[in-house]
């Protein structure tokens, strides 16, 4: 099984994503992630999709995203061509024997500590999906009350000969 990466660039309007979900859900196509935003002009947006699955059918969802009439480009990267975040909220309720130890966290994991209360401090953190895992295990062993996560941003690498 291989992670696959998507970059589509999509015109901007209501229905496209649903299009482009339903081309997964029809060929029975894991989506592991999915993030949506405009990009620097209005009527284009990026879909960035993760995706599992053998060489054929990375191959497949390439060609069939391609097919789409909304769809104006698809760019493919493997994890090593790129770099990627991804952001995550996450409310925990601390004690007072816990909240050096969440705070110690937040500072080794650079994570942000966005919102707190009496008994409840909410955490931001924007790194790599790895990472933001690693923060989800390093947290079990407090009470965490809500997690909120986008999923997975890309870019390919900076190139000193890019077009």
């Amino acid at each position: 099984m291989k992670k696959q990466i998507y970059s589509v660039l999509v015109e901007n309007r209501s229905g496209v994503l649903c299009k482009v979900a339903g081309l997964f859900s029809r060929r029975c196509f894991n989506i592991d992630s999915l993030a949506v935003g405009e990009t620097d002009a209005s009527d284009v947006s990026c879909m960035t999709i993760v995706s599992t699955g053998d060489e054929h059918t990375i191959e497949q969802i390439e060609k069939q995203l391609n097919k789409k009439l909304d769809v104006i480009k698809v760019k493919t990267y493997e994890e090593q061509q790129c770099i990627t975040r991804e952001l995550m909220l996450i409310k925990v309720k601390y004690n007072k024997n816990n909240r050096r130890e969440i705070m110690e966290l937040c500072e080794v994991m650079k994570a942000q500590i966005v919102d707190m209360s009496k008994h409840y401090m909410m955490i931001q953190l924007c790194d790599t999906p790895e990472r933001i895992k690693l923060m989800l295990q390093l947290l079990q062993s407090v009470s965490v009350v809500e997690v909120a996560r986008t999923g997975t941003l890309a870019l390919a690498k900076c190139m000193e000969h890019e077009d």
